[in-house]
């Protein structure tokens, strides 16, 4: 199985808070390399100091590129989706193609965006979306999500993209499955199994994993998301105890 690590820190109110985040990026990526492992790394831009301002951000996310280890900007709120377009489009048109980015199916503006970078050719993470947004800017009916990521997996498809598609449903799976995708992801500690037997089919599975302090608003949005991780974000938590 693959990795990708995302350095957890999306409550960045100061520009030096921003430098410990990449440290601990170009940590992560020391050990990827130290321990020659396939896997690669995961970006909030929040965590880069998105909130205080576009070209520190910049500034940071170049100096995590600059190890020339492929890295994939995360998508977050709908308050950031321009921005992140924006950063990637001009990453891509600096000649930058170690970079890669996330689309949420369940924003109503994603097969638009989608369209909009077709040109790229994009390296895009597929995922449902679970940030609390109002109707008017996402799907909130299961069924209209899952036809929207469908409807956005397709095009991506047909523009030549390549996809990796992260889903814990079974039926969107069996969606990405029927296309051929080259890449599934799914987070740690969920559907642990059936990460396994699709690795035994000969699939390209990649586990997202979430490392560092400011866990509480990610543990946060994944219960929200899907109750059923409780175990799991549990388990987490007493195993940080117990280590201190």
């Amino acid at each position: 199985m693959l990795a990708t690590v995302d350095v957890l820190g999306e409550e960045i109110t100061h520009a030096d808070e921003t430098r410990a985040i990449v440290r601990a990026y170009l940590d992560v990526h020391d050990a990827i390399e130290r321990e020659h492992l396939d896997a690669n790394v995961s970006v909030k831009l929040t965590a880069l100091g998105l909130a205080l301002s576009y070209e520190l951000c910049k500034e940071n996310l170049h100096e995590v590129l600059a190890r020339g280890r492929f890295v994939r900007i995360d998508m977050e709120d709908s308050t950031t989706t321009d921005a992140t377009l924006r950063l990637y489009r001009e990453l891509r048109a600096e000649g930058i193609v170690d970079v890669g980015i996330v689309l949420q199916a369940y924003l109503r503006r994603t097969l638009d965006d989608v369209r909009g970078i077709a040109d790229l050719k994009p390296d895009v993470r597929l995922c449902k979306g679970i940030y609390v947004e109002p109707p008017s800017l996402a799907y909130t009916d299961p069924d209209a999500v899952r036809t929207s990521f469908v409807q956005c997996l397709d095009a991506l498809l047909e523009c030549g993209a390549y996809v990796a598609v992260a889903t814990h449903d079974e039926q969107l799976v069996r969606a990405a499955l029927d296309r051929d995708v080259p890449e599934l992801q799914m987070l740690l500690g969920v559907r642990e199994e059936r990460a396994r037997e699709l690795v035994a089919a000969g699939r390209r599975v990649r586990i997202y994993v979430p490392f560092g302090e400011h866990w509480y608003a990610y543990s946060l949005r994944r219960l929200q998301e899907n109750p059923a991780m409780a175990a799991t974000i549990a388990r987490a938590t007493i195993g940080r105890a117990l280590r201190f």
